[in-house]
């Protein structure tokens, strides 16, 4: 393991901000912070000069946004950017673009706030200095209709079935994921089976997170809540701040939300959506792992797949952390291994549609 520290540029207008940042980011021995600026333009100006591994970045800012900059910024400057900023859908834009990950600022108020804001951070940065960067995503692209055609060496091709009403997907997905997750989701169709997502994202943000993707994509998406019966064509993504799992009631899968302990650190945790469906859906039930740090999902994934569940882990390149898929693949929970473009088409090419 290399000693060299984490070198950090801060981007942000607000003194303050600046300040509360440096202080809070320079107390991990891991960090270093290499230098500050109060706008894009500052910014861009210190980059040579501090050669930064990592950037955060806010978005509300004179002269330039952050969403802009960091179009602006990445095909010159592959450099991994947090973005920091206050509860917003600005933020999903941002990752668009090609940020890595967001944080929301604190109450510089409340102290405990503040403390939870930087240790949450500190953990961001030390996983954006590996991550490999992104291009961003158009919004709506031709190709959002292509995937849902089966594989060419697929007999049904061109004919078009509908999936067992037992049929269940299941995702997790971490750092990067919700790109991934989008770029998945657009490319299927409305009759796929239901869609179960736990990804790591902060309270608020998962329902600004399931609003998007309702707008974006062809599939009914949602947060999820205690009660939803699983439906052909919806997704439901699980609350920022409490686990979710499956059980059967009669013919259907209902879900079921809930507070808990971390598991792998993480409410919502991966492991626990999966155990589930492995528990109770089995060879029905289909796992996909995605881009993240850690190994959540790992454990629950190689559950599903001993009790016939069908399993899919996205590879290395097209991931912005190898962690979580990783971690699945090496003990044998990953049953195909495939690039996050070919996920859907490998998800219908295994439903037969």
């Amino acid at each position: 393991m290399s000693n060299k520290k984490i070198r950090v540029m801060i981007v942000d207008d607000s003194m303050v901000s600046r300040e509360i940042l440096s202080r809070g980011i320079s107390s991990d021995p891991a960090i270093e912070i290499v230098g500050k600026a109060v706008d894009p333009f500052d910014a861009r100006d210190k980059i040579l000069e501090c050669k930064p591994d990592v950037m955060t970045c806010d978005i509300e800012m004179p002269k330039m946004n952050g969403i802009e900059f960091i179009k602006r910024l990445l095909p010159q400057y592959p450099i991994p950017i947090i973005v920091v900023s206050t509860v917003s859908e600005a933020v999903f834009e941002a990752m668009n673009a090609g940020a890595v990950d967001f944080a929301t600022k604190p109450d510089v108020q409340c102290p405990k706030g503040v403390e939870a804001f930087i240790i949450d951070l500190i953990a961001k940065i030390k996983v954006a200095s590996q991550a490999k960067i992104k291009k961003a995503l158009p919004l709506a692209t031709s190709s959002a209709n292509s995937a849902t055609s089966v594989m060419p060496s697929d007999p049904l091709r061109g004919k078009t079935t509908v999936p067992s009403p037992d049929k269940i997907i299941v995702m997790g997905a971490s750092t990067g994921g919700t790109e991934a997750l989008y770029s998945v989701l657009k490319a299927l169709p409305e009759n796929i089976p239901g869609i179960l997502i736990v990804q790591h994202i902060p309270p608020v943000f998962s329902r600004l997170f399931a609003n998007r993707l309702d707008t974006q994509t062809k599939l009914k998406v949602k947060e999820a809540q205690t009660g939803d019966y699983v439906e052909q064509g919806r997704v439901y993504i699980a609350p920022g701040d409490k686990h979710m799992r499956i059980v059967k009631i009669g013919e259907k899968y209902k879900i079921e939300c809930f507070s808990g302990e971390k598991v792998n650190g993480h409410c919502p945790s991966a492991d626990v959506l999966f155990s589930s469906a492995a528990k109770v859906a089995g060879n029905n039930a289909m796992g996909v792992i995605l881009t993240g740090m850690g190994y959540d999902g790992a454990k629950g994934l190689m559950a599903m797949r001993r009790r016939g569940s069908r399993t899919i882990g996205q590879d290395e390149s097209s991931s912005v952390v190898y962690g979580m898929p990783k971690a699945a693949f090496e003990i044998g929970a990953v049953e195909r291994q495939v690039s996050l473009d070919a996920i859907p088409r490998t998800i219908l090419s295994i439903l037969k549609m």
